[in-house]
């Protein structure tokens, strides 16, 4: 059985029926009152005066002299890691046609989304990094048009790098409109918004809220929370290192989970050490001290074979390996968001630009989907021709199924082509 050398206390309960009366009431307002509703819940919960939301072009360019060459630099290696990533995931599903039997074609077929909206919050740390996880994914999946929204930072807008980041990354439209107002917007069409099909982005549980009631009038990506780390590690590890690591996620939000399975007691608590050394200087540990008090745990296994069903009932949003025996981890483990292994790698890298996305499941969603990717942005749709002999024969065993169902319309429509294709001289030649 594991055993603990730190466990997190028990969580307060939230508060969700407020989250959800409170994005209920807001989606409505808008949906009846269109843009004033906007620019009074902008003004009231982003402080934005201007009538304009749209970002035009001479602002866009001026965030872009403003910016250091360095920082150009830096974002075009991240931009052409994800971009690039995203083109081979595109790659790996295609568009095929088979004929599964005589007279039978089945195929299918890739289709972007045509329009998408791509959300970059603001808050206490600006992700500028998001800008192309969303965005410059949606331009190499071949979305037709792109709209994104930020929230303004201070009466002149969008964060200067978040809105370089935007353009630079391919959006059409751009925004300076934050939160539940952005997400509805987008889905209805607001603002001087054209409705789009599909919304993305992370955000506070009013943003999550607002996408999950949303869904259905657009699609989403998925419902991301706090940010979570966990990390395996055994006692080939360092135990800075490790230290480090689970504290680089603690920073995010005092909400963020941050846990350590080992297999060495002697490595776990030679963490614990180190992470309260580390604290002491962290420029962050007031919101980390507060997260890892809270949310963080050092769970001691007796062996790997332990520590991986541990980790898969975690399901982590990212899994840290740091083990003698890391290719072993990478085929057994099943449940996490991205995965970094050994410790030349590290959470940071995925989130800032490395290639892998870092729009990922948190709260246990990893035991179902995986995070955004080139593929949400497209449709994988189908498609079927038969020739009239195939079509005869099997329409009794449709019609039978049909039957079987009760629906006598669907069996009809079977049973009037096998009467129409078992009479040759009515039989019409079908090119397939």
């Amino acid at each position: 059985m594991p055993s603990f050398v730190k466990k997190a206390p028990p969580t307060a309960p939230q508060d969700i029926d407020r989250v959800h009366d409170t994005v209920r009431r807001i989606l409505a307002d808008i949906r009846q009152n269109g843009d004033a509703a906007v620019r009074r819940y902008a003004r009231e919960f982003d402080r934005w005066e201007d009538e304009t939301f749209r970002v035009d072009d001479d602002t866009i360019r001026k965030a872009e002299r403003q910016l250091p060459k360095t920082f150009k630099d830096d974002f075009a290696f991240c931009h052409r890691q994800i971009v690039e990533f995203a083109k081979r995931q595109l790659d790996s599903i295609s568009s095929f046609d088979t004929e599964v039997e005589p007279g039978i074609r089945l195929g299918q077929k890739i289709i972007p989304i045509d329009a998408v909206g791509c959300y970059v919050p603001g808050g206490k740390y600006p992700l500028v990094s998001s800008a192309i996880m969303s965005v410059g994914t949606a331009r190499a999946a071949g979305v037709n048009r792109i709209v994104a929204c930020s929230p303004p930072r201070n009466a002149d807008g969008i964060y200067p790098p978040t809105l370089y980041a935007l353009h630079a990354s391919g959006a059409d439209e751009i925004y300076a409109l934050g939160g539940i107002q952005a997400f509805a917007s987008l889905a209805y069409g607001r603002v001087g918004i054209q409705a789009v099909d599909l919304v993305t982005g992370a955000g506070n549980a009013f943003v999550a809220e607002a996408k999950r009631q949303l869904f259905g009038t657009v699609g989403i990506d998925l419902l991301a929370g706090p940010t979570e780390i966990a990390i395996i590690a055994d006692d080939s590890a360092d135990p800075e290192l490790v230290a480090t690591d689970l504290l680089g996620q603690a920073e995010h939000g005092p909400d963020s989970p941050a846990w350590l399975i080992t297999t060495s007691r002697s490595l776990g608590e030679a963490v614990l050490a180190a992470v309260d050394r580390q604290l002491v200087t962290l420029p962050t540990r007031e919101i980390a001290a507060v997260s890892w008090r809270d949310h963080g745990e050092i769970v001691v296994v007796a062996d790997d074979d332990e520590a991986i069903a541990l980790s898969d009932a975690y399901a982590p949003e990212h899994l840290e390996v740091m083990t003698r025996r890391n290719a072993y981890y990478l085929d057994r483990l099943r449940n996490y968001g991205s995965l970094f292994l050994g410790e030349e790698s590290t959470v940071a890298y995925g989130d800032k630009g490395v290639g892998t996305n870092h729009t990922l499941p948190t709260a246990g969603a990893a035991r179902y989907t995986g995070g955004l990717w080139v593929g949400k942005f497209v449709k994988t749709v189908t498609w079927q021709q038969l020739t009239p002999e195939a079509s005869r024969r099997i329409a009794p065993i449709m019609a039978r199924v049909c039957a079987i169902e009760g629906m006598q319309a669907h069996k009809i429509t079977a049973d009037v082509r096998l009467e129409r294709y078992t009479d040759p001289t009515t039989a019409p030649s079908v090119a397939v």
